[in-house]
């Protein structure tokens, strides 16, 4: 049964309208992790005429705990996925330019081409735009995550999701050390590219073990994190052990910025690519 939400964690919708950004979406063939993952932002962001796409078509070849992507058998991938994101992109007038994708441990590669390519396209319809990258682990095949680097995204993004001991129950087919080493990797392969990575609250984690990924996420040197309330996305999926207030969050942002990322966005609704231009700009200034 669905917890009821404390009084910081109800809103109101937003004024503006979001058709623009259903229509482009639609158009164009699109999927984005914002409608798949049931993000409570949702209608926020796509009322600014904003998205985040999500590349590698709508099934994912794993089912985390937390997530309410379909898992299952993916289809074949569609080459021209690349050409038609950054058609939307551009229609929406997006200067900063956020895309992830499912899990495909189906493929080789994990589908790293396509999330190059769709760099490339994007410079070349949207020349001035930024451009982050929410990436899977590829399952540790960092020469895929090479090929990811070499594209030169602005921001290269991959989320811890919670800490290390409750691996087994929220992301039972990752690895934490693995994750990590990702991270630390796109830093030996790039040492100027931003790297980002995000993490839950709520699950049931001890502020001791948030200290800790803090700590073992500045040590490979990320740049930016995020950090937010877990919300059951499904009836199915994990319960909320804990409602965070919001006073706890800006304690955990006080401790993360005192660790020396250089941005730390952290509240109850915050999301890995929520408001993600505002905080890559201010990671910058």
């Amino acid at each position: 049964m669905r917890q009821r939400l404390p009084v910081w964690l109800k809103r109101s919708l937003p004024e503006g309208s979001t058709l623009k950004t259903h229509g482009i979406l639609r158009q164009h063939q699109l999927t984005t992790i914002c409608e798949s993952a049931k993000c409570p932002n949702r209608s926020e962001c796509y009322s600014r005429n904003t998205a985040t796409f999500l590349l590698l078509g709508e099934v994912c070849t794993r089912s985390c705990s937390f997530c309410s992507v379909p898992p299952g058998k993916p289809k074949p991938l569609d080459e021209n996925e690349p050409v038609r994101v950054a058609q939307a992109a551009k229609e929406l007038g997006l200067n900063h330019v956020v895309v992830t994708s499912v899990n495909r441990d189906d493929l080789e590669n994990g589908g790293s081409h396509i999330f190059a390519g769709t760099i490339s396209e994007i410079r070349k319809q949207i020349p001035k735009a930024a451009i982050e990258v929410l990436t899977p682990d590829f399952c540790g095949n960092w020469d895929a995550v090479l090929d990811v680097v070499r594209a030169k995204p602005d921001v290269f993004n991959h989320n811890m999701e919670t800490v290390k001991r409750l691996y087994p129950r929220v992301r039972p087919r990752a690895i934490y050390e693995r994750s990590l080493e990702l991270l630390a990797r796109v830093k030996a392969f790039d040492s100027g590219m931003t790297t980002k990575s995000g993490f839950m609250l709520g699950v049931g984690e001890t502020d001791e073990e948030v200290t800790q990924l803090l700590r073992d996420l500045r040590e490979v040197n990320c740049d930016i994190v995020t950090v937010g309330q877990y919300l059951q996305p499904l009836e199915r999926k994990m319960d909320i052990i804990d409602f965070v207030s919001p006073e706890k969050f800006e304690e955990v942002g006080f401790a993360a910025k005192a660790m020396g990322f250089r941005e730390a966005y952290v509240g109850p609704f915050v999301r890995s690519s929520y408001h993600a231009g505002e905080v890559y700009e201010r990671s910058h200034s």
